[in-house]
């Protein structure tokens, strides 16, 4: 995941572990997908489960292979730029992509009742409400960066396979918790107004870029590489950020449906 050829683990069995286990994980959440997504439309036929949810399941569990298989992966390991294109795949165009599909809709169309609304409750629950805080989700997806490349973090971890798959776990869960409470479909009774995301949003695209340059510059940089890819992995951070916030503010537009006015009076008329 670096520019230090050197470093990486060639050789032995974990190369092959290196692909075999994101890809035998993305083969089963595709297949467990697509079962789950037959049994709503057999359970639903008249609502059945919308062809459009899926293509976009499916399309992130495509970026995820892309980012782990040759020759992304490859160059990720040699270069850092290749490393770059690789977080921006895992961690802002597939979970945008894989929260579009609207998973837990379909989960709670296709449990059992019981099961379905202890799923609900989950969803309103304090300690989901506190996870599913936008300015936590914040941190966790954007602040983080700053943890891993201006810090000893980044060299820390470099070349380790455990904590290489940790690192891009991190990256895609992170991701989807950012994308699912700025614009996901998805149920969420704490998702906040849409003026509160955007201003989340807006802190996110402002981060991404400052980081970015701080990486071009290498001001208080933590990663040891030619100083070629360190400022292209910055242009494709800055760049490959831009293009993943704006799809997801795209996403936002898209998916908001205004309050209707008479929902929003009979509010205001009870908080009185």
């Amino acid at each position: 995941m670096s520019g230090h050829p050197a470093e990486q683990h060639h050789g032995g069995p974990a190369p092959q572990l290196d692909v075999l286990l994101p890809v035998t994980v993305i083969l089963a959440l595709g297949s467990l997908y697509l079962l789950l997504a037959a049994l709503a439309r057999h359970r639903n036929p008249v609502a059945g489960w919308s062809r459009r949810r899926t293509g976009w399941f499916l399309t992130g569990l495509g970026l995820l292979a892309l980012a782990q298989l040759p020759p992304v992966a490859p160059f990720a390991h040699e270069d850092f730029r290749g490393h770059m294109l690789q977080h921006l795949l895992v961690g802002m165009y597939a979970p945008l992509a894989l929260v579009l599909g609207a998973p837990v809709t379909l989960l709670l169309r296709t449990l059992p009742t019981d099961r379905a609304r202890m799923l609900s409750g989950i969803l309103r629950s304090r300690p989901l409400r506190v996870i599913t805080h936008p300015a936590l989700a914040l941190v966790l997806s954007v602040g983080s960066l700053g943890a891993l490349y201006f810090t000893p973090l980044y060299e820390a971890i470099d070349g380790q396979l455990i904590w290489h798959q940790v690192l891009h776990a991190h990256f895609l869960l992170s991701g989807c918790l950012f994308a699912w409470v700025i614009a996901g479909p998805d149920p969420a009774p704490a998702r906040p107004g849409v003026p509160t995301r955007l201003v989340v949003l807006g802190i996110a695209i402002a981060a991404h870029a400052i980081l970015a340059q701080m990486m071009y510059a290498g001001l208080y940089l933590g990663v040891r590489a030619p100083a070629e890819q360190i400022q292209g992995g910055a242009e494709i951070m800055y760049y490959g950020g831009d293009i993943g916030e704006l799809l997801l503010a795209a996403a936002l537009v898209a998916t908001w449906r205004p309050t209707p006015r008479t929902k929003r009076q009979s509010h205001s008329a009870a908080t009185r």
